[in-house]
């Protein structure tokens, strides 16, 4: 399975949760905590990304950069 990872800059995000909508894994949520702006943001709740990038390509604000581990060479 592919795996994948996302880096979000806290203090941009404005929690619209278009994100989340996009998600087919499921695997974004709102954080508890504030940013500077006073918006909650997003943040992985589990380890099922899989760096389709869907959150990067839906946010209006581009606070989200995915990454993709590379895949196992085959013995």
């Amino acid at each position: 399975m592919i795996r994948g990872t996302i880096v979000v800059e806290k203090d941009t995000c404005k929690a619209c949760e278009l994100c989340i909508e996009a998600c087919p894994q499921d695997c974004l949520e709102l954080s508890p905590h504030l940013n500077l702006k006073g918006y909650r943001y997003i943040q992985l709740k589990n380890d099922t990304c899989t760096g389709c990038v869907n959150c990067a390509i839906v946010c209006p604000d581009s606070v989200i950069t995915v990454y993709r581990q590379a895949k196992a060479a085959r013995a």
